[in-house]
């Protein structure tokens, strides 16, 4: 099973050869399109749940499964459609289970590959059918009449098998970057604390006991104001150009562009108001607003490092709001953390955790790239512009 030689680019004015007219638009000619009722044997909602009892039967609801149950109502293959609430969501389930009553059950017959049109209902993003402002909701009925594009079953099989092995190496990467970060945290645990020392910093050394906890006997636990000073952020209104070079920074992430920059050396930033808990690094010029801290962080101390401690704090711990949470600048720098002796053991611990980061960004990264090739392979495969050979047999 390959890919056809040929990608077609398909335009309203010139139907290429093969290929037809139809009121979704232009397919091969060998497909069809058809209402979803005639290749289904089974749509209509699940059962009301009166009893949730524990067993092994999972029981599915319109965001997935939401209880298990000692008896199941369905077997075999099927596609659930969210009636209400979350209407439109899809999942695939098999085997035997329950499924409540604001979610619909769609069955196919024998001829058709059910993953093939899972695959369509994805594409399709059946959120698109709901009506309703009060109790937004879908039918069966809606989902009968839904037009779906039906080539042969070889060619169905091909191209739910094609997307499958994509979604497969996505599933892949997933489970890969979150052992990646299982890893750091680990490792961050560790190297933080003095737990594990880095060959050439302090092997064999005893440790003792301190406020902080047991630490290595050569670290300290100082105050943070003893190595850096928080700085408030300011409005940005006055500064902001649309084509700046440098980042305005609030909790959320960035928010506009300057060219005057509040800061410029390396800075640990941390949420005054609203996300407390989410430390950032910058080693470039920033402007930061009110709600967000950034610190000048002082010559003796490596600044990585010191981002890499603020993972490490409890920050809801020091909130100081009933509302919005909130941190206040003298709280920060009264907080207490272990610290290497040596500036070099911070730097050395902060490259290694750098680098674990760094593999993990270009592992996201190829899965965005290996997610954005599905959407585009989906687009191509589901439509027919893109044909595979199957059996030899375009």
């Amino acid at each position: 099973m390959i890919m056809s030689k040929h990608q077609l680019a398909l335009d309203n004015s010139q139907v290429p050869e093969g290929y037809k007219k139809t009121e979704v638009g232009v397919i091969p000619e060998d497909w069809e399109v058809i209402s979803l009722g005639e290749l289904t044997s089974f749509v209509r909602s699940g059962k009301s749940v009166v009893k949730k009892e524990l067993g092994n039967y999972p029981l599915y609801g319109s965001t997935g499964v939401i209880s298990y149950s000692q008896s199941f109502e369905y077997e075999g293959d099927a596609i659930l459609v969210a009636r209400v609430g979350t209407a439109g969501k899809v999942n695939f389930v098999s085997g035997k289970y329950g499924v409540s009553d604001n979610t619909i059950i769609v069955k196919f017959k024998k001829n058709s590959n059910i993953h093939f049109f899972l695959y369509q209902f994805r594409k399709k993003n059946l959120n698109s059918l709901v009506f309703g402002s009060v109790q937004p909701l879908i039918t069966g009925t809606q989902l009968k009449n839904l037009s779906v594009l039906n080539p042969k079953l070889e060619e169905q099989r091909a191209i739910a098998q094609t997307l499958s092995d994509v979604d497969g190496l996505i599933a892949a990467l997933d489970k890969l970057i979150a052992k990646k970060r299982n890893i750091k945290t680990a490792t961050m645990q560790e190297l933080l604390t003095g737990k594990k020392r880095l060959p050439g910093f302090g092997e064999g050394k005893s440790y003792k006991n301190t406020e902080v906890g047991v630490i290595p006997e050569d670290w300290k636990v100082i105050k943070l104001g003893d190595i850096l000073k928080i700085r408030h952020g300011k409005s940005q209104h006055e500064i902001i150009d649309p084509n700046g070079i440098y980042p305005i920074l609030a909790t959320g992430g960035e928010i506009g562009r300057t060219n005057t920059p509040l800061y410029s050396d390396p800075s640990v930033l941390i949420g005054r108001k609203g996300t407390i808990d989410s430390p950032r690094y910058m080693d470039s010029p920033f402007w930061t607003v009110e709600t967000l801290f950034y610190s000048e962080i002082f010559k003796h101390t490596d600044a990585k490092f010191v981002f890499y401690k603020f993972y490490l704090i409890d920050w809801y711990s020091y909130n100081e709001a009933s509302g919005v949470p909130s941190l206040n600048a003298a709280t920060i720098e009264d907080i207490n953390q272990a610290f290497a002796a040596l500036k070099e053991e911070e730097c050395a611990i902060a490259t290694i955790l750098s680098d674990m980061d760094g593999e993990i960004a270009a592992l996201e990264k190829r899965r965005a790239k290996t997610q954005a090739m599905k959407q585009g392979m989906m687009q191509e495969l589901l439509t027919g512009k893109t044909r595979l050979i199957v059996d030899n047999n375009p």
